[in-house]
């Protein structure tokens, strides 16, 4: 289940306040920061996105 596209509008990511983009299958989905200097990953849970620095990954 994908996340409403009004919510991935107004989502940003915390560290960069770069846009987030969505990926990843519906039992792992996750948001991407798309700033070039940044690029965390966050995940979604039980379809809420949690967007703590603390919780996200750097891309691999």
């Amino acid at each position: 289940m994908s996340l409403p596209p009004f919510l991935l509008e107004i989502l940003v990511c915390p560290q960069c306040h770069s846009a987030l983009a969505e990926s990843g299958q519906d039992d792992e989905r996750e948001l991407r920061c798309t700033g070039d200097s940044c690029g965390l990953i966050y995940p979604v849970r039980d379809g809420i996105p949690v967007l703590l620095v603390d919780e996200a990954r750097r891309p691999s």
